[in-house]
């Protein structure tokens, strides 16, 4: 009872999603997503699991300096790159590996005076808009970051609708990246979850997974247990308190569940201030027991209540299942009107989180 909502994270889960991506793209070598806190799942906990990958990828810079102050030594790639001078100065400081995207990151490094030969990823925007150099900025930006003599360079380019089917947005994407590269020797980051599992074309020397190392699937109407993977993560809570009401009755935040007969709901530690969406709606599932039950009003921030009437006699302690292993997060997400990353990633700092 004295940790009333955790995530549990399954060790062996993450490291046979790593295998199993291993096995869709034998000829890559694999840069594990861990930004944003590991997409909830615990930023040190899971570089530890997944320490056979070949690399890591965090967004910030705070979240590279965290791994190597734990003393991770593989290679950290940036994804964001950095913005100034001192954020140059601590890129170097921990040996971290550059994405450029812009000419501001350019000009940093030409100016850059230290010893630090920096390994440096030059991204293209190939048509996702939003990080990147165009295609018609590419031959420049190349010429100008080989003068720098980097440790390594090498592009990278990010997929905008991998998980569509017929892949046609994707075949414009890797024909606007062909010509570019078609005389260089480079090693090459295209694929994400999404591509790695669908999309063999894409590939190429490094493939940059993240949904999928989590278990989880990056296609809607797809569970990950669909596609060879194991979730990580169970969300379990605990029913805090148990309430009869009375045909007519309403419960929650505005009176919007009315109990439409004599009623019982148990009272659940979970809320939006762990995490959980305020948009998931009534007759949302949560797992108590043996069985589902629905979500009862509205979600607020330190609990939820769910209809029991016709489930089998529930206790206080009782343990609950937010989604896990009978109720997956993907169909959550569903509920909620929204993805599975929103979701997992949103799980606050409040929630601790045990590596199984």
């Amino acid at each position: 009872m004295s940790r009333l909502i955790r995530a549990r994270v399954d060790s062996d889960a993450l490291r046979a999603n790593l295998s199993s991506i291993r096995a869709q793209a034998p000829a890559s070598r694999v840069m594990a997503v861990v930004k944003a806190n590991a997409y909830g799942h615990g930023l040190l906990a899971t570089a530890s699991a997944l320490s056979n990958a070949d690399a890591f990828a965090v967004a910030r810079l705070d979240e590279a300096i965290t791994l190597r102050e734990a003393g991770l030594t593989r290679r950290i790639v940036l994804l964001e790159g950095v913005l100034d001078a001192q954020q140059l100065a601590q890129a170097a400081q921990h040996s971290l590996d550059l994405v450029v995207h812009q000419e501001l990151q350019i000009a940093l490094l030409q100016a850059y005076r230290g010893p630090q030969r920096f390994a440096l990823w030059l991204k293209v925007d190939t048509g996702m808009n939003r990080l990147g150099f165009r295609p018609r900025e590419f031959a420049l930006a190349w010429q100008r970051l080989s003068a720098l003599k980097p440790a390594q360079l090498r592009v990278m380019t990010h997929l905008a609708c991998a998980d569509e089917a017929d892949g046609a947005a994707t075949a414009e994407q890797l024909a606007r990246l062909a010509p570019l590269v078609a005389q260089l020797d480079v090693e090459l980051s295209i694929a994400n979850s999404a591509a790695i599992l669908a999309q063999p074309k894409t590939h190429a020397a490094w493939v940059r997974p993240g949904l999928a190392l989590y278990g989880v699937s990056p296609f809607e109407g797809r569970l990950g247990t669909q596609l060879g993977l194991r979730p990580a993560m169970t969300l379990q809570s605990t029913v805090i308190a148990l309430r009869e009401l009375e045909r007519g009755e309403r419960a929650g935040y505005g009176g919007r569940w009315q109990a439409t007969r004599a009623s019982r709901l148990a009272i659940i530690a979970a809320g939006y201030g762990d995490g959980l969406l305020r948009s998931l709606p009534c007759g949302a599932p949560v797992w108590i027991g043996s069985q589902r039950a629905p979500l009862a009003g509205r979600v607020s921030m330190d609990m939820i209540a769910v209809d029991i009437t016709d489930l089998p006699p529930v206790a206080v302690g009782d343990p609950v299942e937010i989604w896990g292993p009978h109720l997956p997060v993907e169909e959550l997400a569903r509920a909620a009107q929204t993805i599975p990353y929103e979701l997992l990633c949103a799980v606050s700092q409040r929630v601790p989180i045990e590596l199984v």
